[in-house]
């Protein structure tokens, strides 16, 4: 018999660690949607501005770097409203976990396909790497973090999110540019793709402009 001086709350009604460190996964998870989206800008640049089309797997990476960063996206979310849940943290960063993974592996396969000597690969370096090598490597140090946050859980996973300040601020500033790098991703891969079921090996040009005629 439980007794009334001690109640058992259930775990999705735990107040959690107290204090400013409650608040580290909210704090990370923003940082997380941040930082890839700040990733995904970065592609968008090498592809208007540097003129570098991407290709079905630069896409494909880009669309589990989305995956990646929606998982913290609904911790951030909740966070928003005050209260974020041990359900909550479960299922963002298994989402982050699952995209991260599939994400690897995407960039490895791509890795691969060039790892010959005598093969330029695809696109321009970056800083003395290609795209994917640099996606390759987010990816894993991506999976590093997950799970040293995760392990500190039990001092960083506070329920309660102040509804105020900064962490408004920063939340929304955060979802704001994770909801504005996926329409701008979305629209770039269609004006890419055009009207057909696949994009090309290589694309060198926006088949939706080439379809409408408004190209030549």
């Amino acid at each position: 018999m439980t007794s009334a001086r001690f109640p058992v709350l259930p775990a999705d009604e735990e107040e959690g660690p107290p204090g400013l460190l409650a608040s580290g996964q909210y704090w990370f998870a923003c940082v997380f949607v941040i930082g890839w989206a700040a990733v995904l800008c970065g592609g968008l640049y090498v592809q208007f501005v540097m003129d570098e089309h991407p290709c079905p797997l630069c896409v494909i990476q880009r669309m589990f770097m989305v995956l990646a960063f929606a998982g913290p996206a609904h911790i951030v979310r909740q966070g928003l409203d005050g209260t974020v849940t041990r359900r909550d943290y479960l299922m963002g960063w298994g989402l982050a976990l699952v995209g991260c993974v599939a994400g690897s592996f995407a960039a490895w396969r791509q890795t691969m396909l060039h790892i010959l000597p005598d093969d330029q690969g695809y696109g321009r370096e970056v800083v003395g790497l290609h795209l994917y090598v640099w996606a390759w490597l987010l990816f894993q140090a991506s999976v590093l973090a997950i799970g040293v946050v995760t392990a500190f859980a039990h001092t960083t996973a506070g329920r309660r999110v102040p509804p105020h300040g900064p962490y408004r601020a920063v939340g929304r500033l955060a979802l704001g540019l994770a909801v504005l790098v996926v329409a701008v991703n979305v629209v770039a891969v269609f004006l890419e793709e055009g009207f057909h079921w696949y994009l090309p090996d290589d694309p060198i040009r926006y088949e939706f402009f080439y379809d409408l005629r408004i190209l030549d």
